[in-house]
């Protein structure tokens, strides 16, 4: 059982999960409806909310409604970020920037089909 969970909106949540499972190894848990599914990637729990599906996707008081994007992420650590990225473009996937080196490692941002950002990260330490 994931020990950490996360939740995007999405605007498709069946191309979300395809995305998901497909290009980053998630595991799909459950679709109980079309607006809603629970995805595993070792102790990260991935929800996946449609706007207005839910309580997730529901209005705020001041009307305003969730939407996908922003900058905020969640990061999955590879052993080989030029392979990965190399592989991923092959598929189409869409990349906010190229390979950046930091203090710790290299990284990169690519979006899901909604434009929500993943951090893909090699550690160089």
């Amino acid at each position: 059982m994931s020990t950490v969970s996360v939740r995007y909106i999405v605007t498709d949540v069946a191309s979300a999960i395809r995305f998901y499972t497909e290009y980053l190894q998630f595991k799909l848990v459950m679709n109980p409806a079309p607006g809603f599914a629970a995805l595993d990637r070792d102790d990260l729990r991935l929800l996946l909310n449609a706007p207005g599906a839910g309580g997730a996707g529901a209005a705020m008081p001041d009307g305003s409604k969730p939407g996908p994007g922003g900058w905020n992420r969640f990061q999955v650590q590879v052993t080989d970020l030029k392979a990965t990225v190399d592989e991923l473009k092959k598929k189409g996937v869409h990349f906010r920037s190229e390979i950046i080196e930091g203090m710790g490692g290299l990284q990169i941002l690519l979006d899901d089909p909604s434009g929500n950002p993943i951090e893909l990260f090699q550690s160089t330490r």
